[in-house]
């Protein structure tokens, strides 16, 4: 029985298929959903879990090369909550991008983690190193 770390045994699943260069996926509640991708649906109610507390608690064990949002994150949400994100990303580069070329990028994703966070443009696609 698992006793530290991510308890969730879908969202285990899913990381331990992640290899070099992989992508995956960290969603708000709102992401649209693609049927060709995995999908771990992990929203309880509005705002639990959010995006950055699924995000913190990967981080101690999936290494992740670079990160990229949604540049509409930006104008959509108060610079509290922009650092925030930066902070819990801190030593990962980050990259921003319209939001119509990131949501292209999903169906190549090996999937999609969707949490009940209502940040706006709150998704997050995470580059294993």
């Amino acid at each position: 029985m698992l006793k530290t770390g991510i308890l969730n045994p879908a969202i285990n699943h899913l990381l331990s298929r992640v290899r070099h260069t992989n992508t995956v996926v960290i969603a708000d509640r709102g992401f649209p959903f693609w049927p060709e991708i995995e999908t771990v649906d992990i929203s309880l109610v509005d705002g639990i879990p959010t995006v950055l507390q699924v995000l913190d608690a990967m981080r101690s064990n999936f290494v992740i090369g670079h990160a990229m949002m949604a540049a509409e994150f930006l104008d959509a949400n108060p610079e509290s909550v922009r650092q925030d994100f930066v902070k819990t990303l801190a030593g990962i580069p980050l990259a921003y991008e319209a939001h119509v070329e990131f949501k292209k990028r999903i169906p190549g994703a090996i999937g999609l983690i969707r949490t009940g966070d209502t940040t706006q443009y709150a998704n997050i696609i995470l580059t294993s190193a």
